[in-house]
């Protein structure tokens, strides 16, 4: 079949199998340019390890640091007729090539809020690791069901208290306009953490423990977005500030738990993901701080990040803020950086959008997460949406 991109707002619903993997080759080809990473821990999970900084974290590991990586993630298989997602791609055009390096990852598609995957993942990490180094939680879900409970949550992102009204993108259109967001429930912003918060972060490392699979000096990050003031109302200030505040209180329960260093939470810049495209607010704000990064020589995307992590913020003596986390956002909130995208954005409108921003880069971006618009790949060719090339 010819597989095109079907885009509904911030949703494709198909996804290009050779272009996923030329993506993901492309990833690779960056960390191996960098060189090796001697200190990184050598048996890693990645909890959504499909996509954006989990996908990033398990190659630059993987690539870079010579480690043995067990990977989660929920997938959609593909079939004769219909694409499987993305990450269904990624997960085996990484696997392909991590085997030609003599490695031997393991990956387990499902849902890594269930208690069920949890215990199949202790098994599997018993047999092929004995204990674990690190763990990375960079889950991406609106909705999460409680193994205790049984009750289903589902996240909304909404301001606090009263309504605000902000200034917002139709990344389809290039239209820019105001619009009022009504603020969340108490019920509303509850779901919110429990989907978002750091419960289920907190239950695995928990089992892990209890399960002795955790080896001496185990670390786990757990990866997270705190923007700029430009997005606050709707991020920090909201319900999804709700989730994070109550993340950082897990990651102190962990170090509380297995040691000063065990737990932390990483602060990552802007970038363009499935989840980001439907917060209102954040792809406007993008396509302005993509384009004045671009212009200072300071812009990254997702492995050009989480290289940066694995390579100067792991281990003991990291600098860290007030809050424990360590901050991997530093370029992006850097005074250069938010005073120049703070002097364009009263400025923008539908009709300076192509002068003071990147919508362009911002739409091209989306559309590489799904395999899409990636140099070298021959779009009117047929193929066969259940085979990866190697």
């Amino acid at each position: 079949m010819i597989i095109e991109p079907r885009v509904r707002g911030f949703i494709c619903t198909t996804a290009h199998p050779v272009g996923c993997a030329r993506n993901v080759h492309d990833q690779i080809a960056y960390v191996l340019r960098q060189g090796a990473i001697p200190q990184c821990p050598k048996r890693i999970a990645v909890l959504g390890c499909s996509t954006g900084y989990g996908l990033a974290s398990r190659i630059v590991a993987t690539f870079a640091g010579g480690a043995e990586t067990i990977g989660v993630s929920l997938e959609r298989e593909p079939t004769a007729t219909r694409t499987g997602s993305a990450g269904w791609y990624n997960n085996r055009a990484f696997e392909i090539q991590a085997q030609k390096m003599g490695r031997s990852p393991l990956t387990l598609e499902g849902d890594a809020f269930s208690d069920e995957l949890k215990k199949t993942f202790i098994d599997r990490v018993r047999e092929k690791f004995g204990q674990l180094d690190m763990l990375v939680y960079s889950m991406a879900a609106p909705v999460r069901t409680d193994p205790i409970t049984g009750k289903t949550y589902r996240s909304a992102i909404k301001p606090l208290g009263a309504p605000v009204e902000i200034k917002t993108l139709n990344t389809e259109t290039g239209e820019v306009f105001e619009t009022t967001l009504a603020p969340a429930s108490e019920d509303e912003a509850a779901a919110t953490v429990a989907v978002m918060g750091g419960e289920d972060w907190k239950r695995w490392i928990d089992q892990l423990a209890d399960a002795d699979v955790l080896a001496p000096g185990f670390q786990t990050l757990n990866y997270t977005y705190i923007g700029s003031e430009l997005t606050w109302p709707i991020y920090w200030k909201g319900t999804l500030g709700r989730a994070k505040v109550d993340l950082d209180r897990r990651a102190e329960e962990i170090r509380g738990r297995l040691g000063q260093d065990a737990g932390r939470v990483v602060a990552l810049k802007a970038v363009v993901t499935q989840a980001s495209s439907a917060i209102p607010v954040v792809p406007l704000y993008g396509t302005v701080l993509f384009k004045v990064m671009k212009q200072l020589g300071l812009h990254e995307g997702c492995i050009e990040q989480i290289d940066r992590l694995f390579r100067t913020r792991l281990g003991v003596g990291v600098e860290l803020d007030e809050a424990q986390r360590v901050r991997l956002d530093d370029w992006e909130l850097s005074p250069e950086v938010q005073a120049e995208v703070s002097r364009r954005w009263p400025l923008l409108s539908t009709e300076t959008l192509g002068e003071l921003a990147d919508l362009a880069e911002y739409k091209s971006q989306f559309l590489r997460l799904f395999g899409f618009g990636i140099d070298g790949v021959d779009y009117a060719q047929d193929v066969d949406p259940r085979v990866v090339p190697s």
